[in-house]
C-alpha cells in the first residue's frame, strides 16, 4: 500500500492510499467512499481493494475533503457548491488519469455521477449504494445528516432515525461541524442529465437498501445501465464479498 497527497483545487490537501500488481501497469480505478466513511472502511478493510488488485488492477482510494486523514477545512468558503466533485476533478488531474475507471459508494456514488457530468470521462463506471432517488432528491437525504450533527447530544434511543447515524459519526470521529458545511455544499442531479452518461455504467446495491431510493430504476435510466444485487443494507453491504466481486467482475468485462 502507498500513499500520497494530492492538493486540491483550493489546496486542500487529499490523502490518496494506491494499491495494486507489484509491478505495476494495472488499470486505475478511482474509487470514492461513502458519507462518515474513509478509503479504509469502505475499500480496503473487507478486501475490495485487494480483489480489484489480484485482478490487476491498481486501486486508488482517496479520502475525501472532511473524511479519513485528509484536511477537514473549518472555513465555510471550503465548501462552495459540489465541492466534492471539483475535488474528484483536482484528484483525476493530479494524478495523470486518462485511461481508468470510476467507482463511487453513496455519497461518492452522487459524487462521481456529478465528475461524470462535469467532464470526467471513465472507461466505466461503478454506481454503489445509490438509487435515483438519491440523486434527483439529495438534498432531502442531505437534510436528514444535517439534522443528526444537530441533534447529535440528544441523540440517545436506538428508536430515533437518526442513532446509527450518531453512532457512526462517533465511530468515525467525525469533525460534526466541517461536515455539516460539506453536506451543504451537495447540489441535487437532475434526472434528464443522466442521458449524458454514456459508458457502460453498473448500479450495485443491497437487497434490503433502499437509503437512497431505486437501485433498479437508476440502472434504467441510464443509457447503458446494469442493475446487480448483493446481500446486505446500506450498511452491511458494501461489507460483503459479492460487492466487491460485482465491482471486480464488471471492471474485467
Amino acid at each position: 500500500m502507498n500513499t500520497q497527497i494530492i492538493r486540491s483545487f483550493d489546496d486542500v490537501e487529499l490523502v490518496v492510499h494506491r494499491l495494486g500488481p507489484k509491478h505495476g501497469g494495472g488499470r486505475p480505478v478511482l474509487l470514492l467512499h461513502g458519507l462518515f466513511s474513509s478509503a479504509d472502511v469502505n475499500w480496503i478493510k473487507f478486501g475490495h481493494a485487494q480483489r480489484l488488485a489480484d485482478a490487476g488492477f491498481e486501486a486508488i482510494m482517496p479520502d475525501l475533503r472532511t473524511h479519513g486523514q485528509s484536511d477537514v477545512p473549518q472555513d465555510p468558503g471550503a465548501y462552495p457548491a459540489d465541492v466534492l466533485v471539483k475535488d474528484a476533478l483536482a484528484l483525476a488531474d493530479g494524478l495523470g488519469l486518462e485511461d481508468f475507471d470510476l467507482v463511487g459508494f453513496s455519497l461518492g456514488a452522487r459524487t462521481s455521477v456529478q465528475a461524470v457530468l462535469a467532464g470526467l470521462v471513465p472507461r466505466r463506471l461503478v454506481l454503489g449504494g445509490m438509487g435515483i432517488e438519491g440523486l434527483g432528491q439529495w438534498a432531502r437525504r442531505s437534510a436528514f445528516f444535517v439534522d443528526a450533527i444537530d441533534r447529535y447530544d440528544e441523540i440517545r434511543s436506538p428508536d430515533d432515525p437518526a442513532f446509527m447515524a450518531k453512532s457512526f459519526m462517533r465511530t468515525m470521529k467525525v469533525d460534526r461541524a466541517a461536515a455539516r458545511l460539506l453536506l451543504q455544499s451537495v447540489q441535487d442531479t437532475r434526472e434528464d442529465a443522466l442521458a449524458q452518461i454514456s459508458m457502460p455504467t453498473l448500479v450495485v446495491c443491497g437487497a434490503q437498501d433502499q437509503d437512497n431510493g431505486n437501485g433498479p430504476a437508476l440502472a434504467d435510466a441510464l443509457p447503458d445501465g446494469t442493475y446487480c444485487e448483493v446481500p446486505g443494507n446500506h450498511m452491511s453491504s458494501v461489507t460483503e464479498p459479492a460487492f466487491g466481486e460485482a465491482i471486480a467482475d464488471f471492471l474485467k468485462a
